[in-house]
């Protein structure tokens, strides 16, 4: 039994090889712990740098991406799935999705790939990590902004950004 218990007590959820880290190795566990992996995923620098190439969708609810959401981002839902938002999108259309730390984008990625989508991406931290690296934010009015929904209290401990007032 002790043996069965320690050796369960130092696993730890380990990210698979070529996925991104943040510069915070507890939120790194926490997404290994959260997430499947089962949509590639990419940076935020690597977003950033290439926003152009893909089509931009937030998967939070209207009320958080009203708060703030990475600029020209379309809100696509999750509890609120609006499909509407993909019908003229070819199926090979570069897609990221992101949410919060990636965990509702992933199962939005996963029914995407369902619907035919053949290049769907998760970003790696998710909105989170956007924040954390201060890149930008702008407000339901194109505004920008450091106000960052961050779901509840517990979840705020990820953003480590000084810079971002949180809401919840």
């Amino acid at each position: 039994m002790f043996v069965l218990f320690t050796t369960l007590a130092g696993c730890k959820a380990q990210l698979p090889a070529g996925v991104p880290r943040t510069d915070n190795p507890e939120f790194d566990q926490e997404l290994a712990r959260l997430l499947k992996f089962s949509i590639p995923v990419i940076s935020a620098e690597e977003l950033l740098k290439n926003k152009e190439k893909y089509a931009i969708f937030d998967t939070r609810e209207p009320v958080e991406f009203d708060v703030s959401h990475i600029p020209g981002a379309k809100n696509l839902g999750y509890n609120d799935f609006n499909a509407d938002l993909l019908s003229d999108l070819p199926k090979d259309t570069p897609i990221l999705l992101y949410c919060s730390v990636g965990y509702r984008s992933e199962k939005t990625g996963n029914k995407l790939q369902k619907m035919g989508f053949t290049q769907v991406y998760n970003l790696y931290g998710s909105i989170f990590e956007w924040a954390n690296r201060g890149f930008p934010l702008e407000n339901k009015t194109g505004k920008p902004t450091k106000t960052l929904h961050t779901y509840n209290e517990k979840w705020s401990q990820w953003i480590k950004n000084s810079q971002i007032d949180k809401r919840w």
